[in-house]
Order: C-alpha cells, then structure tokens, then sequence
C-alpha cells in the first residue's frame, strides 16, 4: 500500500472515530441526530480498515486476515475509541454517564485489538488489562465524584445567559400559548410549589395545576448527582429548543430559553423560580440539558380560568336591580 492509499485509509478510520465521539458527546443514548452520527462513525472506520485489507499484502508471519472478520473487529474497535474518547471529552457536562462510558470504550478497544491481533493473549497482557482497567474505571468513578462535589467544574459548556428576543422568534401563526410564555413575569407570591429534579430524569411532581392570575413560588430541588433545569414554556418552544440543543446548536457558547423562566441547578442545590400566570394556557417544564429531555425529563402544568372569572356570570344571572317592588 502506498503513501497515499494509507493516508486515505488513516482520514477514514480517524474521522470515523471523531464521528463516534462526538455522538458521544451530543447524547448518543437518545438523540436520533447523534445515532446517525455514529452510524457514520462506523461505516467510515469500517471502509478504512476495508481499504487496508483489501491493499495489505500478507506475508509468512501476518497472514491476511478474513474480509468479515476485518469489518466486524473494525466495528468493535471504533465503537471502543468512540466512547474512549468521547467520554473523555465530555466528561464535565455529564460526568454521571461519562463515568461508565470511558471504561466502557476501554475494555471494548482492549478486546477489539486482542482479536484482530496475530499476537497470543499471554499472562502480560492480562495484567494490563486488570491493572489499566482498573486505574480506568476508578478514576472514571473518582472524577464523577469530585464533580458531584464541586459542581462549579461540571457543566462548563452549558450555561444560561440571556438570549436575545430574534434567537426565538416565530413565523405567524404561532400558538396563544407561546404567547402566554413571554408574558411570565415575577410578582406578589400567592403561594409555594416543590418540585424535585433527580438523574432519573422526572420532575415530581410531574404535573402542576394553577390559576391564571397566581403568581407561584418554585421551590426547586436537584436532588441527583449531575446539573438539571427547570424550564417553562409551551409544548412548541420547548421542542423546538430540545432539538436544537440535542443537535449541539448553541451548545459550546451557552444558550438563552427566550422566556426567562428557567432555572438551572447543581447537585444537590435548591432554588426558587417565581412566576405569574396571565393566562390560561398548557405549559411544559422541562430539563434542556441535552439527553435529558428525551429521556423524559418533562411534565406539565394546566393554567386554568381564574376563579373569579368562572364564577361572575352566575352571579349576574341573578341581579336584582330591575325587580319592582
């Protein structure tokens, strides 16, 4: 094989690499975008691999190994570096799932290479694999951890600043929710709500019914190990900006939710979010860091009529002003 056809292997197999890792990165458990990605990721180490194959020349002591067996140890070992590597990089913004994947990547590249090699497995090499393996795995779990503990370190790529009005504007036609979204605004409490955000992903409560007119205090509580949000906004706004975010869109440099009501929260802080209701209206709340709205970090609240206002009709059904007497 000459210069230039292991070049073009080697971009192959390296991109494909960078493919899996970053799907990794941008929510590669639940993100369609992201399994495509990956997807990618393989076909493109695969087809490098494939070209050193086919281009190799066996000798007496490397024979030429099968053309399936290539592309299968070729499929196993991307998948190992990807999450090698892709778990390295992204372990501040989610430590909890980078803490199983970096191990993960490793053990799968060890078995990988093992197979695909004309070399015997013998005694050293099992001790590094027990020994780097375990140096791997706890100081994964280790950095978890010291992330849990300080979690000014983690999430540094997700922050929050306010967003300008044009990021989120809407073509016409838009929903009276959306609407009902950018009239939130904080005043006199009527009274106090707690919710609870955990890595299971859920809100709990889940579902939240209020007044239009109440102007409602959030407690909030992160009672999990990594960074979750609160974010309020009809079912549109909130879609729209999870796949945006699933996507990597504003990812690197922060990103806004154009309401204004969003709260974000470290482990094992709590909060309190104040907002009025205008206006009846169904609102989503939502976790927008990504992976964890398609998990299904999600719930509702249903802003009724207000009281007053389904009452005073029956009161005028009996006004007594024009009775003679």
């Amino acid at each position: 094989m000459n210069f230039q056809q292991h070049h073009g292997a080697m971009l192959l197999k390296y991109a494909g690499i960078s493919f899996i890792s970053g799907a990794v990165n941008h929510g590669f458990f639940s993100g369609e975008r992201s399994l495509w990605t990956a997807a990618i990721g393989m076909v493109l180490f695969v087809l490098g691999a494939w070209m050193e194959h086919r281009l190799s020349s066996p000798s007496a002591n490397t024979p030429q190994t099968g053309l399936l067996q290539t592309l299968v140890l070729g499929a196993l070992l991307s998948i190992g570096l990807g999450f090698f590597t892709g778990g390295l990089q992204h372990f501040p913004d989610s430590p909890a799932r980078s803490a199983w994947v970096v191990p993960l990547g490793f053990f799968v590249s060890v078995l990988a290479l093992a197979l695909s090699s004309t070399h015997a497995w013998q005694r050293s090499t099992t001790v590094y694999l027990a020994l780097v393996g375990s140096l791997v795995a706890g100081s994964s779990y280790g950095a978890w951890q010291w992330l849990a503990q300080h979690p000014e370190w983690a999430a540094t790529a997700h922050s929050h600043g306010e967003a300008p009005a044009a990021e989120h504007s809407h073509a016409d036609g838009a929903h009276d929710d959306r609407a009902a979204t950018q009239a939130l605004a904080a005043l006199l409490v009527t009274r106090s709500v707690a919710i609870q955000m955990d890595d299971q992903m859920r809100f709990t409560p889940s579902k939240v019914a209020v007044n239009a007119g109440e102007t409602i205090r959030f407690v909030v509580r992160n009672a999990g190990q990594t960074t979750h949000e609160m974010v309020l906004g009809s079912d549109d706004e909130i879609r729209e900006h999870a796949q945006a975010m699933q996507q990597g869109a504003e990812h690197a440099a922060g990103h806004g939710h154009g309401t204004g009501a969003a709260i974000t929260l470290s482990a094992g802080q709590t909060g309190e979010l104040v907002v009025k209701f205008e206006q009846a209206s169904t609102l989503q709340m939502a976790c927008l860091i990504p992976g964890h709205y398609q998990a299904g970090m999600r719930g509702s609240i249903q802003v009724s009529e207000a009281v007053s206002a389904q009452v005073a009709p029956k009161a005028a059904a009996h006004d007594h002003s024009t009775h003679q007497h």
